[in-house]
């Protein structure tokens, strides 16, 4: 077997960590009847309102064929709506949708906290979202 470098068990590390924290952060959000996926969708609707689905499919962690069937839960259940401007729909938090994730926005907001805050000093976490704000970045340039 070869050996892997130090950026594949980087990769590895981040990998295992978001898929932890998906699961953890679900349990999380149960008590709000949302998911990861779905708290993410609401919450970029929220920063970027009015967005379109095309524009949401880039920023959001859902890929495009499931931000159709995710958007339209969120329609069915009054959380979202999409209004039709010219040629393009829009899409907007309901309040009813604005209000759940107001109730959510904290708790998840520790809560994913507490990963970083438990382990890690405040120099640590500011230089750790230095450098994977770099990495990031980079990845952003190999997308076609």
């Amino acid at each position: 077997m070869k050996r892997n470098t130090i950026g594949s068990l980087i990769w590895l590390r981040i990998t295992r960590f978001t898929h932890q924290s998906n699961i953890l952060s679900n349990e999380n959000l149960k008590q709000f009847g949302l998911t990861t996926a779905q708290f993410d969708v609401l919450n970029q609707i929220a920063v970027y309102e009015p967005i379109t689905q095309s524009e949401l499919a880039q920023k959001a962690t859902v890929s495009e064929g499931g931000m159709s069937r995710m958007l339209a839960r969120l329609e069915k259940n009054g959380l979202i709506e999409r209004k039709q401007n010219w040629k393009i729909k829009e899409i907007y938090l309901t309040e009813e949708g604005r209000n759940k994730l107001d109730a959510a926005f904290q708790t998840q907001l520790a809560f994913q906290s507490s990963f970083f805050d438990e382990v890690l000093t405040k120099k640590e976490q500011k230089m750790l979202l230095k450098l994977m704000s770099r990495v990031q970045k980079n990845s952003e340039k190999k997308i076609i």
